[in-house]
C-alpha cells in the first residue's frame, strides 16, 4: 500500500506509522491479519479473489474458534485486524469479535461492499470502534453494478458512505483498477470529494478467485502510467486547496519507483525523501507484513493465495505457523530476492518494491518466481541500479 498523499504532501494517517517506519528487526515484525470472517457475499463481483456466492459455507471459524484466533493475534502482537469476506457483515457475531479485539488492543477495520449498512448500523459500528471502513466501489452508477453483479449495488453503497460519514467514522473508498473502468477514476475522485470521503484506495488488480483469468482485463502499461499520473495530479490539486484526503494504490509496488522517477525529473531533493520512504516501506509483503486467514482458519500469505496454506489457525497458534520457514514458500517469501527471475530480478528498485506481487506471476505464468506481469516500468527504468546515498 503506497501513501500518494504522504509521499507527495507529507500529510499522514494513523496507518502511516506502520507503513513508513524503519525496520530494523525483521523477525519482530508483526503482520496485519486480513480474516474471511465469512465467503458468503450478497453480491457476485467479476474479479472477487474469494470466489464468493450468497449462500452458505460450511466449515467455517465458530465464535469460540474465532475467540481463540483472535486470542493467538493480541499475544504475537499483530497489529491490525481487519474484516473481509465474502461481506463481513452477513457474520451474526462479528460486533461482539470485534469488542474482543478492541478489549485486546487490536485497531479493527471493515472490508464490506456497504449495502447492509443502514442508518442503525452505521451508528452501531461508530460505536463498536472500528478505526475504518473500506467500502468498495468499482465504478460509477450502473459500471459499478455491472462489476458487483447486482443492480442497485451503486446506490446502496452510495448511502452507506453517507450514513457513516453522518456519524462521523472514518471511512474510504476500495476501487478496483481495470481497463474497463479506469475512466471512471475522475468521478470516483469527485465523489470523494462531493461526499466529505476520508480516503480512496486505488487498487491494482491481482489474477485470483473468480479474477484469475482478468490478465486480458488488466491496464496496459501506458494506461496504468496515466492513471498513477491522474492521481498524482489530484493529490497536489487537492493539497494546494487545504483538501486533506488521503489518496493510496494497492497491489502494484512498481507505483513507489514510477512516482520517485517522475519527482526526481522536477525536484530531486524532494525525490530523495520519497525514496527514503518507500524504502522504509519495503515494497510488497505477502508473507512478512501482510497475512490473510481464510473463513475456515487456514493460513495463507496474502488473501490472493487462497490455494496455498501454511497451516490452519485450529490446530496450531497463528504466531508460531507464521514464524516457521520450514514451509519452503514461506522461507523464501520471507527473503525472496535470490529466486526472483526475469525483469524483477533484474530489477534495481527491489529495496523498495520486493518483487511487486508473487500471486500475479503465478497466475500468469504458473511460477511464483517469475517477473510480475503487472510491472509497467520500462526496461531502461529498471535496469539501472539506486545509490544507497
Amino acid at each position: 500500500m503506497i501513501n500518494l498523499t504522504k509521499l507527495l504532501c507529507n500529510y499522514s494517517s494513523y496507518g502511516d506509522g506502520l507503513r513508513y517506519k524503519p525496520n530494523t528487526n525483521s523477525k519482530a515484525r508483526r503482520p496485519i491479519v486480513v480474516w474471511n470472517a465469512g465467503r458468503r457475499c450478497n453480491l457476485s463481483c467479476v474479479h472477487c479473489y474469494s470466489d464468493s456466492r450468497n449462500e452458505r459455507y460450511s466449515g467455517e471459524l465458530t465464535t469460540d474458534e474465532a475467540q481463540k484466533m483472535i486470542r493467538d493475534l493480541a499475544a504475537f502482537k499483530v497489529p491490525v485486524l481487519l474484516f473481509s469476506g465474502g461481506e463481513p457483515l452477513l457474520r451474526k457475531d462479528i460486533f461482539e469479535l470485534n469488542s474482543l479485539a478492541r478489549r485486546l488492543n487490536l485497531r479493527t477495520v471493515i472490508s464490506t461492499n456497504g449495502t447492509l449498512i443502514t442508518r442503525k448500523l452505521s451508528r452501531r459500528i461508530k460505536e463498536a470502534g472500528f478505526d475504518y471502513v473500506g467500502v468498495s466501489l468499482d465504478g460509477i452508477g450502473k459500471r459499478n453494478d455491472r462489476f458487483r453483479g447486482v443492480a442497485g449495488a451503486f446506490e446502496r453503497a452510495l448511502a452507506a458512505i453517507r450514513n457513516l460519514v453522518e456519524v462521523r467514522q472514518k471511512v474510504g473508498l476500495r476501487f478496483t483498477i481495470t481497463r474497463h473502468n479506469y475512466t471512471d477514476i475522475p468521478g470516483i475522485l469527485k465523489l470523494a470529494e462531493e461526499e466529505n470521503i476520508d480516503r480512496v484506495c486505488f487498487y491494482h488488480l491481482v489474477y485470483a478467485g473468480r479474477g484469475s483469468s482478468m490478465a486480458k482485463d488488466d491496464l496496459t502499461r501506458t494506461q496504468a502510467r496515466a492513471c498513477i499520473d491522474m492521481l498524482c495530479d489530484r493529490v497536489m490539486s487537492w493539497d494546494e486547496m487545504g483538501i486533506k484526503k488521503e489518496v493510496l494504490t494497492v497491489d502494484n509496488h512498481c507505483d513507489g519507483p514510477y512516482l520517485y522517477l517522475k519527482v526526481r525529473k522536477q525536484d530531486p531533493r524532494k525525490a530523495k525523501g520519497i525514496l527514503k520512504l518507500l524504502r522504509y516501506n519495503g515494497g510488497n509483503s505477502s508473507g512478512m507484513g501482510i497475512a490473510n486467514i481464510g473463513s475456515q482458519g487456514l493460513v495463507h500469505a496474502d488473501q490472493f493465495w487462497q490455494d496455498y496454506s501454511f497451516g490452519s489457525v485450529r490446530q496450531k497458534a497463528f504466531g508460531d505457523i507464521w514464524q516457521d520457514t520450514s514451509d519452503e514458500l514461506m522461507r523464501r517469501l520471507k527473503n525472496r530476492k535470490p529466486y526472483l527471475k526475469g525483469r524483477c530480478g533484474a530489477c534495481g528498485f527491489l529495496d523498495i518494491c520486493n518483487g511487486n506481487f508473487r500471486a500475479r506471476a503465478k497466475a500468469y505464468y504458473w511460477d511464483a518466481w517469475q517477473e510480475d506481469p503487472a510491472c509497467y516500468l520500462r526496461d531502461e527504468e529498471i535496469i539501472p541500479k539506486i545509490s544507497k546515498s
